[in-house]
């Protein structure tokens, strides 16, 4: 009787597996009703860190201005809420801020939420934290945030024991990231040279994008103390190869790695709205994309920045997909040394790659930066008309991660 019982969960179980794990370009681009879905996906505009439009906003107004906006913009019974997951760095008491942001936004007390901090990839980690509990049926509808007010919260320098100090590897766990960069920039003979022409790629397509009023299908105007902000003020316009090459290093005094060819500090929040297929359908909503599965990975972490080489080819495998397969790629510029050795390495064809520009560009607040490259990047696969979108990060301490979303919105 234990057997039997035991089979046919095994056989129930194996069935379940297959219709949540199915891979390969056609069968990702099915539609199952178990499919996790993702009904609405904005950011705020982001914020020039100590100097920009948020730079005395604290991560509590940021969310609250975010939640209620997209109460409002969505019309979404924020009773339905199951739960809420948001990804952020450095701010003190994470969890409590988060929370009571929720609640003075009109989302019920009973919505319970959570807060995970995986560094750069936090924003990214809050999508799989609600998408996997979407997917083992533990919730219907989630939301999966991102938050960093990098003004506010600086990067605080880590501290360790001796003991734990002596390892060489823990050591290097906690240097700053523009020591990395440099590390990377050495050991893969990345030149200042290259680094500025990689750099001039984002700061040029941000421009443009910026010039088009790209980013204003992705932005939702939030307003914070009166004042509607809908505009990144990150972008600097008329950066050439020549003012790029006069910056002086900013790390090491030999080094290579500059303000202008690393990814600025800034201020900014973005979400996402998860769900299943079939109580989108259902309830009527609009479905944009649907999320399919990650990876994350351990590096050595003096060479962070390399780490998108290893996650990428992993969550490839994990969906049966080729390279040739992903229409567009958002891969993050930390720097402008790792992303340039990723980007060649990946052989990737430049012009699907952050086609509105990166970090070096827009900025990089840390616990943002994941749920806005998923934003930004169905935002695009829209406008392309395309279907495959893999995104991916270094992760500070020698880690990466990388997910694959489809688009599912048509203009």
């Amino acid at each position: 009787m234990l057997s039997r019982l035991t089979a046919r969960r095994s056989a129930h179980g194996l069935t379940r597996g297959l219709a949540t794990q199915v891979t390969g370009r056609s069968a990702l681009l099915s539609k199952r009703p178990d499919d996790v879905v993702i009904t609405f996906a904005k950011r705020t505009a982001l914020g020039r860190a100590r100097k920009g439009q948020l730079k005395d906003v604290p991560v509590d107004e940021l969310l609250h201005a975010l939640f209620k906006a997209t109460l409002q913009k969505t019309g979404l019974n924020p009773t339905l809420i199951e739960d809420i997951c948001v990804g952020t760095c450095h701010p003190p008491s994470p969890l409590y801020v988060s929370r009571a942001a929720a609640i003075a936004a009109g989302i019920p007390a009973e919505v319970p939420i959570s807060t995970v901090n995986r560094l750069c990839s936090s924003g990214l980690q809050s999508i799989v934290t609600i998408s996997n509990a979407v997917r083992t049926q533990q919730i219907e509808l989630g939301i999966a945030a991102g938050v960093e007010s990098m003004s506010l919260n600086p990067r605080p320098t880590p501290e360790i024991v001796p003991v734990v100090d002596h390892h060489p590897q823990a050591h290097d766990c906690v240097q700053p990231m523009g020591w990395t960069s440099e590390m990377v920039a050495r050991a893969y003979n990345v030149s200042r040279q290259k680094q500025d022409e990689y750099a001039l790629i984002s700061h040029t397509r941000a421009s443009e994008a910026v010039k088009s009023s790209t980013f204003s299908e992705e932005i939702i105007p939030i307003e914070i103390r009166g004042a509607v902000i809908s505009v990144d003020d990150t972008v600097r316009p008329g950066v050439t190869l020549e003012s790029l090459a006069g910056l002086k290093p900013a790390f090491m005094e030999d080094g290579t790695s500059t303000a202008g060819n690393s990814s600025g500090i800034g201020d900014g929040a973005a979400l996402c709205i998860l769900t299943t297929r079939s109580r989108a359908v259902k309830e009527g909503w609009d479905v944009l994309g649907k999320y399919l599965t990650s990876a994350f990975v351990g590096v050595e972490p003096r060479y962070m920045g390399i780490s998108p080489v290893v996650a990428i080819p992993k969550v490839l495998a994990k969906a049966g997909l080729g390279k040739e397969d992903v229409d567009v790629w958002e891969i993050n510029e930390a720097f402008a040394s790792q992303w340039a050795y990723c980007v060649e390495q990946l052989q990737v064809p430049i012009d699907k790659i952050n086609p509105n520009g990166g970090s070096i560009a827009l900025t990089h607040p840390l616990g943002m930066t994941g749920t806005r490259q998923v934003v930004t990047g169905l935002a695009e696969l829209k406008r392309r008309g395309g279907d495959i979108l893999c995104t991916s990060m270094c992760i500070g301490s020698g880690m990466g991660g990388a997910a694959i979303f489809v688009n599912e919105a048509r203009s």
